[in-house]
């Protein structure tokens, strides 16, 4: 493997998901389908181009906060979950120090730590075991330099969900060596709860989430995405993000109060799609042999094992049959793939039965 080189940072993962996840039956995507303007019920009279040039849109953070019953001053809003990873991987861990990520995990938040110079080491979540944390693994991996655990909850791309009793021994195993635990938690927002518990009320200073409302309520376009950290955390993220989007799009936080305002509403609709086209899903993978699978009790995503053992080329084949599915060696997992149904019921339906079809 090449040595890793900043100036020429890119992510594979990134390219196929912009590229080649388009095709007509379309299970490669993992968010909900996108929430059409209407939906919103805004009228363009209550947009203004420009807004106040501070550290967050006060009507946006205090919305974050109240959703999530913390402090304002432990809120980072951000363009999106990525840019909130990349904004609590850049304030906890300098060059050269250590962060511990999950294996597998998702693609660009290794991408990102390579970016940042960070030195990666992993733990365990074993397939054979439905993708749990292997506590074990993780201990045994830590180290007095490691400054970082990060995870996905839920994970992705899986769809297996932390219980919390294995969190709060993972904030134990990292106050042990003096580091902190990132999770992100923009799929959690599929348990659809009104008032969502997240990692960082375990412990506000051990803990640090990520989210956004991209992935379930289909609001990827006004880019809102957050970070909850510990006070002193959160205004160094807002002084990195000085150095990348100091000044946010107006109309994009506008919008994002409006869906605060409306996301009970939002949710009830994703969630009833969202059923729906799990029922199918689940009833798809009952139905053939070339699929091993682990079912996430909730989530849009499943990482099935093709019985063949190569999943590589399972979904380059099904790309003949214009069906995309994203293959597993982004997930440092070849003889997997990811495949995700949380587009209208009528593209899932039509999509699963030519993937049956195809298979």
């Amino acid at each position: 493997m090449k040595p890793f080189c900043r100036t020429h940072a890119r992510s594979s993962y990134m390219e196929f998901s912009k590229l080649s996840s388009n095709a007509r039956f379309n299970l490669a995507g993992s968010g909900m389908a996108s929430l059409p303007l209407g939906e919103l019920g805004i009228s363009i009279n209550q947009l203004e181009i420009n807004g106040p040039t501070v550290y967050g849109y006060s009507p946006l953070n205090r919305a974050i906060a109240d959703r999530y019953r913390v402090p304002a001053e432990c809120v980072v809003a951000s363009a999106g979950t990525s840019m909130a990873n990349y904004l609590a991987l850049a304030a906890c861990v300098a060059p050269g120090e250590e962060a511990l990520f999950e294996d597998p995990t998702y693609a660009l938040l290794l991408d990102t730590a390579r970016y940042l110079g960070i030195s990666i080491k992993r733990f365990a979540r074993p397939p054979e075991l439905d993708f749990e944390v292997d506590l074990a693994d993780m201990e045994q991996n830590l180290s007095s330099r490691t400054k970082l655990i990060v995870l996905c909850n839920m994970h992705n791309p899986s769809g297996a969900l932390i219980p919390e009793v294995t969190l709060r021994k993972v904030g134990e195993l990292a106050k042990n060596v003096g580091a902190r635990v990132l999770v992100d938690e923009v799929y959690l927002e599929m348990l659809w709860q009104r008032e969502p518990q997240s990692a960082f009320h375990l412990d506000p200073e051990t803990f640090i989430s990520t989210n956004s409302l991209t992935k379930a309520y289909g609001l990827s376009g006004v880019r809102c995405g957050w970070v909850l950290a510990a006070p002193e955390l959160a205004e160094r993220m807002w002084h990195i993000n000085d150095l990348h989007g100091s000044t946010p799009a107006h109309p994009s936080e506008l919008l994002s109060v409006v869906a605060f305002q409306k996301l009970e509403q939002i949710a009830a609709l994703q969630k009833s799609r969202l059923d729906a086209n799990r029922k199918l899903l689940r009833d798809f993978m009952e139905s053939q042999s070339a699929l091993d699978y682990f079912w996430p009790e909730q989530g849009t995503v499943i990482a099935p094992r093709v019985r063949s053992g190569d999943g590589d080329s399972f979904a380059a084949r099904l790309r003949q049959y214009d069906i995309s599915v994203v293959p597993g060696s982004f997930f440092e997992m070849p003889d997997r793939v990811r495949i995700g149904v949380g587009a209208e019921t009528e593209q899932v339906s039509a999509a699963l039965a030519a993937l049956q079809s195809a298979i």
